[in-house]
């Protein structure tokens, strides 16, 4: 297990602005990659009304699930690594790992096992060292929809929120209220299950 605070800036692109960025940053195909991001919630959605999320990510041949919560500056992610065969388990039966992260979903009242799968959601990634954070541009597919995204990823909020600003102008990107994946993918989900 391991926690750590993720502090981070987002902000939705275009797919104008998105191929303008690979270009202007110099990016290489060669540089992208894909990881692969499993949601899970309780059918009606405890975890998303808590504040958090659960996922699973397949990056290459790593599994890990995670549990977003709350954070006084920005978001405490619990993280477990996980077996092959307990992410095929997950994904086929809807039965999770057992281990810290169910203790900590019970600890606010969440039922484990209540918890079912949602879907998934595909990024082509790229991570870009940028003075002195991370920078990650995305292109995301999920639920018969896609988007782009830029993030820039920190240790220092106040700092962060400057150099993303600075960013944004100079390339002429409009600052745009941005939700996370995990709720983009939620919404997306909600327009369905209303369908």
């Amino acid at each position: 297990m391991s926690q750590n605070i993720e502090i981070e800036f987002k902000n939705m692109l275009t797919e104008l602005e998105y191929k303008r960025l690979l270009n202007e940053l110099e990016i290489d195909q060669t540089q992208i990659f894909s990881q692969e991001n499993h949601y899970f919630d309780t059918p009606s959605f405890s975890l998303k009304e808590a504040g958090s999320a659960l996922r699973i990510r397949k990056k290459k041949h790593h599994f890990e699930m995670t549990l977003k919560q709350p954070a006084a500056v920005g978001l405490l992610e619990t993280n477990q690594i996980l077996t092959e065969e307990e992410v095929t388990r997950a994904l086929q039966s809807g039965k999770l790992p057992t281990g810290v992260i169910q203790q900590l979903i019970e600890a606010i009242g969440i039922s484990f096992s209540k918890i079912e799968y949602f879907g998934h959601l595909l990024t082509n990634r790229v991570e870009i060292p940028y003075k002195k954070g991370l920078l990650v541009l995305d292109h995301s597919s999920y639920l018969n929809n896609e988007d782009y995204e830029l993030e820039y990823e920190v240790e220092d909020y106040k700092e962060g929120q400057l150099i993303f600003r600075e960013f944004l102008s100079y390339h002429k990107i409009p600052e745009r209220k941005t939700e996370n994946k995990i709720r983009r993918f939620y919404m997306q989900k909600y327009k369905m299950n209303e369908l």
